[in-house]
């Protein structure tokens, strides 16, 4: 599926969990070797032609992880081509590999037939979100809204471990779960969870190999979308 040097996924060394309907959490499921492939991948990215960023907020502040983006530019709340709050610049390609492992991804978590949870089947992401938390960052619980297509999200985590906290579509209240993610770990809401209130309560600092590559240490989460746009 992947050329030589890409980035594929393993067979889940932890389980399946669905944390609730079309939310499924796969614990382990890249090998140590593809993350630091995708640590490495994540480096050259952050340097441009758009570079990571705090992203401002409508309201004037500031989020507390730096985001980058592959595909479409995000900033709140849309998606564009182009970065014209950062530098003006055309974000790069979404790389076909990192598609690719975008669909090995969504059928680990619901199956080769994606479970009725892929509306264009077969999924085809466009656009990369790639989040860099030090240890102090979190995100507050938001709904990934700004997408024409209700097709799922794939999360993948590398680096220090998280409280990761997956709420409810309807609001930022409970119910909600707390789960820790952990370097290496898939998680993918679609379905019924689709836009599910979501944010990461707080990061583990310390708790990632030294071997990643990641010399600050952090987190990195890389979330693949299929934005429904053109052009």
């Amino acid at each position: 599926m992947f050329p030589a040097g890409a980035v594929a996924g393993t067979a889940a060394a932890g389980g399946r969990t669905e944390v609730a309907p079309g939310a499924v959490h796969l614990p382990g499921w890249l090998s140590p070797e593809r993350q630091r492939e995708l640590v490495a991948a994540c480096r050259a990215w952050a340097r441009g032609p758009v570079p990571m960023r705090h992203t401002r907020l409508p309201g004037g502040g500031t989020m507390s992880a730096r985001t980058l983006c592959l595909g479409w530019h995000w900033r709140p709340y849309r998606y564009t081509r182009t970065a014209d709050d950062v530098n003006g610049a055309r974000v790069a390609e979404l790389p076909e590999w990192l598609a690719g492992l975008g669909r090995a991804a969504v059928a680990e978590a619901y199956g080769e037939d994606g479970g009725g949870y892929v509306p264009e089947a077969p999924y085809a992401p466009d656009t990369a979100l790639v989040n860099y938390y030090g240890p102090d960052a979190r995100m507050g619980m938001h709904q990934d809204r700004e997408e024409r297509s209700a097709a799922p999200v794939v999360s993948l985590s590398l680096g220090d471990s998280c409280v990761f906290r997956f709420g409810n579509p309807e609001s930022r209240g409970r119910p909600w779960t707390d789960l820790e993610l952990g370097s290496g770990d898939l998680f993918v809401f679609g379905g019924p969870s689709r836009l599910a209130y979501h944010g990461v309560v707080r990061i583990r600092p310390g708790t990632a190999d030294p071997a990643l590559g990641l010399a600050d240490g952090g987190r990195l989460n890389i979330t693949l979308r299929v934005t429904g746009l053109t052009g």
